[in-house]
């Protein structure tokens, strides 16, 4: 299968909880950066056939079978057949072991077949300088050093080994030189089972929906960058939210505003509360390095991401531009700050901790100043509003962390800011048929007003709440999946926002209608692949793929809305 074919909805991941690499259904590697997740890429076909770069399995005659994770861990098998026999072929990152990179192993051989490795370093922007070292060793772009069981040679830039029918074989892509890479290469099987098994054992959940909250709670773990906790909104940059649009943007940051939603589903999911507070400290730590406390996203390191630049790529079906960097960090987003409150919130009260209470006081009283003003909102429009959902989030966060607060005249002051929120929005946020607004004066309604009752803001069944469902059910709803409202630009336009479906799911468990949350959940899985991936919109009609993935924000709000099904309806059977 060569990568031209490939779509978002047959890729696979392997990661090492630094970096990853998504794997298509020919066993093609199709984007990889090496070292860090936001790092230039590698091999990067999934955004240009032609000058990305892939890592190729060429196996004629051979069909692709299944594929699965061995246990609970990133090691990925993919079962191939042939006429009379079959190969499985192996991929994992080396995780907590004696070196970075890619190992891979394939079963005996029905066919002969011919691996090719096209480096295309930093968006193909630099040379590999592929150099033979000895008939099983290339060293490639200086600093990473190819190993194979069967002999490599240089084609046309490309490091290329031919495989016999009947024979095994092993490949290794390591960021330094090895000694016996073979014995490495086997150490690094067994020492990254062990190590996913251990981390794996932090959470155990059980009851309906497991197989889809466990490959959630996988791909939470992938998405990690282990250092320093901080989770990504998804692992790739530039999959289109609308094919041939330009709304393409890089994921490969920490968005505050998921930051609630992923604590609290790691919380709810059965954690021991290792991950989610690792994920706080993350955010609370670059807090301190930032003046103010109003940057909506993070790079791995701490720091404010970059500015956008274009790369020049055709585009994954010829969505360009193809970004890195991503232009909304320089957004004021108040349910930044509002959700960070929140994950504090929910790890204060399972925890009996208050840490990094100053962090979050200095973020609650940035909110006490700044509520009133203006924002992009949670879509991240580039036009400033009042919007419903960035006020509904700053009150509710307030009163949940003044409940923490020593301080009366603290207390006193957040609960008076968040009654004064609350007003505002009964006052402003309401359209002339009774429903929540998208922000003060508009008319339209959007999906994220499910969350109001689900963030405690107000009770599922009150006339404001039943008026915005029902617009939502007859103007943004499809196949039982949700459109969310965009200011600027036609939202009919893109798929379903699949996070926001979860929500909707979430809401009618408060409705106590087990029949809708079973109908919206079963149509929201149609968008989980195979081994787990979920990307952040799905076209109703067609049921294609569209958006950055695996979604970090996705998978989390399935977490919860599985959970809260299993509270309601599961637990009382």
């Amino acid at each position: 299968m060569h990568d031209k074919k490939v779509m978002i909805q047959d890729l696979g991941m392997i990661g090492d909880r630094r970096t990853c690499a998504m794997i298509d259904k020919g066993g093609n590697i199709v984007w990889y950066c090496p070292r860090r997740f936001d790092e230039p890429s590698f091999f990067a076909s999934l955004l240009d056939a032609g000058q990305g770069g892939a890592w190729r399995m060429n196996l004629p005659g051979m069909q692709f079978q299944k594929r699965a994770y061995l246990e609970d861990s990133g090691l990925l098998q993919t079962y191939f057949v042939a006429e009379t026999d079959s190969l499985v072929l192996e991929d994992w990152m080396p995780l907590y072991g004696s070196f970075y990179g890619i190992c891979r192993t394939a079963s005996k051989a029905p066919v002969p077949y011919r691996m090719e490795i096209d480096v295309r370093p930093n968006y193909n922007r630099q040379p590999a300088l592929p150099d033979l070292k000895d008939t099983r060793h290339v060293v490639v772009a200086y600093d990473y050093h190819v190993y194979a069981s069967h002999p490599l040679h240089l084609e046309e830039g490309m490091i290329v080994c031919a495989v016999p029918a009947g024979e095994a074989a092993w490949f290794v892509l390591s960021e330094r030189a090895l000694d016996k890479p073979e014995t490495r290469l086997r150490e690094s099987r067994e020492l990254t089972l062990e190590n996913w098994r251990e981390i794996a054992g932090h959470i155990t959940y059980t009851g309906p929906y497991a197989d889809a909250v466990s490959k959630s709670l996988r791909l939470l773990r992938m998405l990690t960058y282990a250092q320093n906790g901080g989770i990504i909104a998804a692992a790739t940059t530039s999959l289109p939210e609308v094919l041939g649009g330009k709304r393409n943007y890089d994921y490969r940051y920490v968005w505050l505003r998921d930051a609630a939603m992923i604590v609290s589903a790691l919380a709810r999911a059965g954690s021991d509360g290792e991950e989610e507070r690792k994920f706080l400290s993350f955010i609370c730590s670059a807090m301190h390095r930032i003046p103010e406390p109003v940057v909506p996203m993070l790079t791995l390191d701490e720091q404010p991401a970059g500015m956008e630049q274009a790369v020049d790529f055709e585009g994954y079906k010829n969505s360009t531009p193809v970004r890195y960097g991503n232009g909304a960090n320089s957004q004021l987003q108040l349910d930044a700050n509002s959700n960070v409150i929140i994950a504090a919130k929910v790890i204060y009260n399972r925890y009996n901790t208050r840490e990094h209470w100053e962090t979050v006081q200095a973020m609650a009283d940035f909110l006490v100043e700044n509520w009133d003003k203006p924002d992009h909102g949670i879509w991240e429009e580039t036009e400033k509003h009042q919007y419903s959902s960035s006020k509904v989030v700053a009150a509710v966060s307030l009163e949940y962390i003044a409940d923490h607060s020593e301080d009366e005249a603290e207390k006193k002051r957040w609960l008076e800011t968040a009654a004064r929120i609350r007003q505002y929005v009964a006052d402003n946020c309401i359209t002339s048929d009774g429903a929540y607004a998208v922000y003060a004066g508009s008319e339209a309604v959007d999906v994220s007003a499910v969350l109001f009752p689900i963030w405690g803001f107000t009770d599922a069944d009150t006339p404001q709440m039943l008026k915005t469902m029902a617009r939502l059910e007859q103007e943004y709803s499809q196949n039982n999946l949700y459109r969310r409202h965009l200011v600027e630009f036609d939202s009919r336009k893109e798929g379903a926002f699949l996070a926001g479906t979860f929500w909707v799911a979430q809401y009618w468990v408060m409705r106590g209608n087990r029949e809708k949350v079973e109908q919206i959940l079963e149509a929201a899985l149609r968008f989980m692949n195979d081994v787990g991936l979920m990307p952040e919109e799905g076209d109703p009609e067609t049921g294609e793929f569209l958006g950055n993935i695996p979604q970090s924000f996705v998978h989390a709000s399935l977490i919860g809305a599985v959970i809260d099904y299993k509270t309601a309806f599961a637990e009382n059977e």
